[in-house]
Parts: C-alpha cells; sequence; structure tokens
C-alpha cells in the first residue's frame, strides 16, 4: 500500500490528481492523507468536498486527515512507500525541524519511523529563500526522495520551485530502490 498526501499548494492539485490516477492504474493500492487545510478549504481552484470526492472514488479509501487517524501509519499500518504531492514549503520546513501537528507531518514522522522511503514533491513560492536550508536538511535525511523541480516563474518568482510532475512515477519507482532520480533541478 502506497500513501499519498496532499497539502495546498491549490494550484497544482490538479497536476496531482493526475499522478495519483496513473499510479492507481499500475494497481496500487493506495491510501489518501491531507492536510487540515486541504480538507476543508474551498479554493478558486475547487472545492474541497469535490476533491475529497475525487481523490476517494481514485483510490477507493477515505482520506485521513487527522493526527489521531495518521499516527498508526508505520507502525501498525504499514506503507510500502509515502508520496506527498504536492509538498509545500510549510510542510517541507515542519518535516526538517520535526515539528508534527497536520495529518501530513505525523504520517510522515510515522512513516519514516519505519525506514520506508518518503517521495516529495515540492511546490514552494519561498523554496530558493526561506525553505532552501530545508531542503538541505531533507536532501540529507535517510529514506527521503524529492521528485526533480525547476523554477517555475524565474523572472516573476525568482525564489518559487515546482517539481515536475511527470517524474513523479520515476521517483516513486527508484526511492523503493533507494536511489534519489537525477538531476534533482532541471
Amino acid at each position: 500500500m502506497i500513501g499519498y498526501a496532499f497539502c495546498g499548494s491549490f494550484c497544482t492539485h490538479r497536476k496531482s490528481i493526475e499522478e495519483l490516477k496513473k499510479l492507481k492504474s499500475q494497481g496500487y493500492d493506495i491510501l489518501p492523507i491531507m492536510s487540515d487545510n486541504v480538507y476543508n478549504t474551498s479554493t478558486r481552484f475547487g472545492t474541497s468536498s469535490d476533491l475529497i470526492k475525487n481523490v476517494e472514488e481514485i483510490t477507493g479509501n477515505k482520506v485521513i486527515h487527522t493526527i489521531v487517524d495518521a499516527e498508526p501509519l508505520g507502525p501498525k499500518i504499514s506503507l510500502d512507500a509515502l508520496i506527498i504531492s504536492p509538498c509545500t514549503g510549510n510542510t517541507l520546513a515542519k518535516m526538517a525541524r520535526g515539528i508534527t501537528d497536520t495529518a501530513v507531518t505525523m504520517a510522515a514522522k510515522a512513516h519514516l519511523r519505519s525506514d520506508r522511503p518518503l517521495v516529495l514533491a515540492l511546490c514552494s513560492n519561498d523554496a530558493l529563500s526561506a525553505n532552501l536550508q530545508n531542503i538541505s536538511i531533507l536532501l540529507e535525511r535517510k529514506n527521503v526522495f524529492f521528485v526533480p523541480m525547476r523554477q517555475d516563474d524565474p523572472s516573476g518568482k525568482p525564489h518559487s520551485l515546482v517539481c515536475e510532475f511527470s517524474l513523479l512515477d520515476s521517483t516513486f519507482k527508484g526511492a523503493l530502490e533507494r536511489k534519489q532520480i537525477q538531476p534533482l533541478f532541471i
């Protein structure tokens, strides 16, 4: 079973959903997880209820969205891998600093206790500023793998990085073999 977690970065949810569908079509059993913000926030990109319904229909499983429900991941519910897509700068910073105050950060903490791969599909407007140090911290952490990323708008948003969603599947498969695909920055 694979865990598949959604954080903010609402503008990238459509691309993440496409990757979720690809994984499901390959036969993976997928357990969906959402941060409280994603689970409860409707935006110009869609309503939370539509997103939850869509994800549950794709995966065939109920969304985990509370810290209490996410805690058993790892010790009691073994996941082959956990994918966080999109992973916001906020969630990245919390994981780098050991803060566990959302369902997604609890899922990551619980999952990493079991020495299994965590795949991060980073989408952050401050990745090359406030979060650069956190990227570095997590690059050095055992069993953490990043989907290759790029600057999405170097002139308008010079500190922003967005993962290349089309490389999520190959990153996931590499992570299962404990290999970070390269190049990391494209």
